[in-house]
C-alpha cells in the first residue's frame, strides 16, 4: 500500500486536477476558483451609492471584453446613456477607489459604483 501523500504529490502534478474531500468539505474553494478560471468567467460586484457591496449576487461577464461599459450593459441597456464616471475598488485599480470610464477593463472580483448624469 503506498503512501497517501506521494498519491496526491503525483496527482498534484496532473494538469487539469484539483484535489478534494466532498466528506471532508475539504478544498472545495479551491474547485470553485478554478472552475471560474477555465470558464474564463469574472464577478463583478454593485455597491449602490452609500451602502455596502452587494456580495451575495454578482454580475457575471466573460473574461474577454470585461469593461465597465459591458458591466452596465448587463445591468441594463439604458444605463450606459445614463454613465458620468464609476467608482472601482479592486485588483484592476492603483487607488482604492478608482474614477473610471467605459472603457475600463475590469477584474475579477472588483467592486463597481456607477455615477448617473444628473
Amino acid at each position: 500500500v503506498g503512501d497517501p501523500m506521494e498519491e496526491l504529490d503525483l496527482l498534484d502534478q496532473v494538469p487539469h486536477y484539483v484535489p478534494i474531500s466532498a466528506a471532508d468539505e475539504w478544498n472545495l474553494d479551491e474547485l470553485l476558483e478554478t472552475i471560474w478560471d477555465y470558464c474564463k468567467m469574472i464577478r463583478i460586484y454593485t455597491k449602490p451609492r452609500g451602502q455596502i457591496p452587494d456580495y451575495n449576487g454578482p454580475v457575471i461577464l466573460h473574461n474577454q471584453t470585461p469593461t465597465v461599459g459591458g458591466f452596465c450593459d448587463r445591468l441594463h441597456k439604458g444605463i450606459r446613456s445614463q454613465f458620468k464616471y464609476a467608482w472601482v475598488w479592486g485588483r484592476s485599480v492603483k487607488h482604492q477607489p478608482q474614477k473610471v470610464g467605459l472603457s475600463h477593463t475590469l477584474m475579477d472580483e472588483d467592486v463597481v459604483q456607477i455615477v448617473k448624469k444628473v
